[in-house]
């Protein structure tokens, strides 16, 4: 094997390991001071890329050496019973794999060195009412030993006998609710019918205490909820994280031709989104993620298993990891690692150390 090649294989292996030291030192310092984590979370950076001066062999190799999927967002399903304006995952297809397919992939993420999964849509729960996110969460969990098994939901479909059967494999819901106003949250399609999505938010979160899962809330913010003031209500319901994006277009999703949506008009400035941060500054658990932040430092997998490559600003999927594996795949990924550690994208993400009063 040419030295260069051993190289970089070698250089991937020391970079999974100080990942998963990062992990547990991360998981330590939570214990102790959780304030503190959040803050540094915010501005770190991989330890081996800062250590190199800024345009050294060193940080070239880094760059172009294949990426760990550390964490990884499986959209298995675009379906959804939600119209939001300006979801960026639309319903174009209504193929889900086979629980055994689906597997299979996830098998081969762990062996590439995944540790987190997140189970996205679309919403996951429609797929057999919550049974089929439900076995690949058990799987995960029980079968690969990830450290972090999390869902994002918007929880109109969930139910507590699904906490009873699942709960104990499952680490974070992240439930998502854009405003505490009901008028503002139809506007935005966020709803169904007469179904109060708040009253249901207040229920997630009781049962989440009651099956020991962490519950996390995400806000997309946008036209219609920028100028709300979400403190009283954010510090009641009281979540591990609070993750607040800005509205972000894509060519194909949500805005262009072939869109299913038309988010141009949801659609807010850098400085809006600035002043809805600087209104909640002291929530300690809001966690801001702008566009800028957010484009290209997630790995999106979609119902095919394919990686989304958005830096375009759409999304060019890759070949499925089933059919190439996934080092062939998430080389097309366009996937930022750095700024994945830099927003603070590796955190204590195993409710095993977040050391909560449930």
């Amino acid at each position: 094997m040419p030295l260069r090649a051993v190289a970089l294989r070698a250089l991937a292996l020391v970079r999974t390991l100080v990942a998963a030291l990062r992990g547990r030192l991360d998981a330590l310092c939570w214990s102790l001071q959780p304030l503190s984590l959040i803050l540094l979370g915010w501005s770190r950076s991989p330890t081996l890329s800062a250590a190199a001066p800024a345009g050294s062999q060193w940080e070239k190799e880094w760059e172009a050496a294949t990426p760990t999927p550390t964490s990884v967002n499986y959209h298995f399903t675009r379906q959804c019973n939600y119209k939001c304006g300006f979801c960026f995952h639309t319903a174009k297809t209504s193929f889900v794999l086979p629980l055994e397919e689906a597997k299979r992939g996830l098998k081969m993420l762990k062996e590439a060195g995944m540790e987190k999964i997140n189970f996205s849509g679309g919403e996951p729960f429609l797929q057999d009412r919550g049974e089929f996110v439900g076995k690949l969460v058990q799987f995960c969990k029980q079968e690969l030993k990830l450290p972090s098994v999390s869902i994002v939901s918007n929880g109109s479909l969930i139910r507590e006998r699904w906490f009873k059967k699942y709960g104990e494999y499952l680490d974070i819901l992240a439930i998502s609710c854009d405003s505490f106003e009901e008028e503002i949250n139809a506007l935005i399609g966020r709803g169904q019918g007469k179904k109060s999505h708040l009253e249901n938010l207040h229920k997630l979160r009781q049962w989440c205490r009651e099956y020991a899962v962490a519950f996390k809330i995400n806000s997309v913010i946008n036209r219609f909820n920028v100028g709300e003031d979400m403190n009283q209500q954010i510090k009641a319901l009281n979540p591990i994280r609070w993750k607040v994006f800005q509205c972000l277009l894509i060519e194909g999703e949500n805005c262009g031709e072939d869109a299913l949506r038309e988010a141009e008009k949801f659609v807010i400035s850098d400085e809006e989104f600035e002043e809805f941060l600087t209104r909640h500054k002291d929530i300690s658990c809001l966690v801001p993620e702008s566009n800028q932040k957010m484009k290209d430092s997630y790995l999106i997998l979609d119902e095919y298993m394919r990686f989304l490559n958005c830096t375009k600003g759409r999304k060019e999927p890759s070949r499925s990891i089933l059919d190439v594996g996934v080092e062939a795949a998430i080389k097309h990924s366009g996937f930022d690692e750095k700024m994945f550690f830099k927003r603070g994208g590796k955190y204590a993400w195993s409710k095993a150390d977040m050391k909560l009063d449930w």
